[in-house]
């Protein structure tokens, strides 16, 4: 019997660091009000917000390129690609196809997840059934966004605009048949889609016919529709309910307790969120990973990102029980618990 382990991590993030002051020259917010909200100093963005070069895909590329030298394997290593992100390079192709000629796989299989915030638990939950079914041997898990390039730099935006990073992240998930290995112990994922618009962008989406207006009515295209629109406090009281209750579960399914968990990293959205979520289940700070501050939010990037900022620290180490766990727009939600 198959089981997946974590063999290789690494992430990537733009040279450019966008601090709150210089959002501050932007619209009318300041360092105090963005740090109190969200516990954001500053984030990654792209030099250039028009750049056609350092997309999410080649952000992807750079931190894949760092998890295959982590688990001493190569692109031709590589036996499938899942890709989670909102932000690809075009509305199709997905970038999964894009990375996989970037690192010269062979004609592998290359999957896109839309999961936003949740992406990365997703793509990991499917490579771990793929490589316990046996279907694949070494499969790149890759988060990554580009979210300068979409946000509304403006008062009307900043509520949202003030939270979101670029950066990627990547894992070499591989199978192993080693007894004394653990690897994956379980997953869970949930959905409630009847929330859908309170955290969404409506642009370009099939179902308001975008093409049609562009062309007729250019002017009828608002910026509600084009940018991120969220419902904050009502995302906050769901996520710091579902938080707890994926977990737990997680942890229930695999017959441990939170008192056995060494680590949690859960996704970057709110520090606000990731503290609520701690007190909830009685963790001490040195068994939460929080990275917010250095990234702000980087969706589908953030548990990855985290998840190799904690190994390069120390902060994690073989043999530790780490669970992953998201929350974000859908909503969607789930958990991942390891042994790493």
């Amino acid at each position: 019997m198959y089981k997946s382990k974590i063999t290789g991590v690494g992430h990537y993030v733009p040279e450019n660091i966008v601090t709150n002051d210089d959002l501050s020259k932007l619209m009318n917010t300041n360092d105090e009000w963005i740090t109190e909200r969200t516990g954001i100093k500053e984030r990654r963005h792209r030099k250039d917000r028009n750049d056609s070069e350092e997309t999410s895909a080649f952000l992807g590329f750079k931190a894949s390129e760092m998890a295959l030298k982590n688990a001493n394997l190569t692109g031709k290593d590589i036996d499938y690609i899942v890709f989670a992100t909102l932000s690809p390079d075009y509305f199709f192709p997905g970038n999964g196809v894009l990375l996989q000629e970037m690192l010269g796989c062979d004609t592998i299989g290359a999957l896109d997840v839309r999961n936003q915030c949740s992406g990365f638990v997703y793509a990991m939950s499917i490579a771990n059934a793929l490589i316990v079914s046996g279907t694949y041997k070494n499969i790149l898990v890759v988060g990554a966004e580009i979210h300068s390039f979409g946000l509304d730099f403006t008062d009307r935006g900043r509520g949202v605009s003030v939270i979101f990073g670029d950066g990627a992240g990547a894992v070499v998930l591989s199978a192993t048949e080693d007894e004394n290995t653990k690897g994956i112990l379980s997953v869970n994922m949930h959905s409630e889609g009847k929330y859908a618009e309170e955290l969404a962008v409506k642009f370009p989406g099939s179902k308001f016919g975008w093409a049609d207006r562009l062309l007729t009515e250019p002017e009828a295209i608002t910026p509600e529709d084009i940018y991120p629109v969220m419902n904050g406090n009502f995302v906050f009281k769901h996520a710091v309910t579902r938080f707890p209750e994926s977990i737990m579960e997680a942890l229930t399914k695999a017959g441990k307790t939170i008192e056995d968990l060494d680590l949690l990293i859960p996704h970057q959205a709110n520090i606000r969120i990731a503290q609520y979520v701690q007190q909830l289940l009685h963790l001490p700070d040195e068994k939460v990973f929080i990275n917010i501050q250095k990234y702000g939010n980087t969706t589908a990037a953030s548990i990855p990102i985290a998840l190799s900022e904690a190994i390069q620290e120390g902060r994690m180490k073989r043999g530790d029980l780490v669970c992953m766990s998201a929350f974000g727009s859908g909503f969607t939600w789930g958990s991942v618990l390891f042994e790493y």
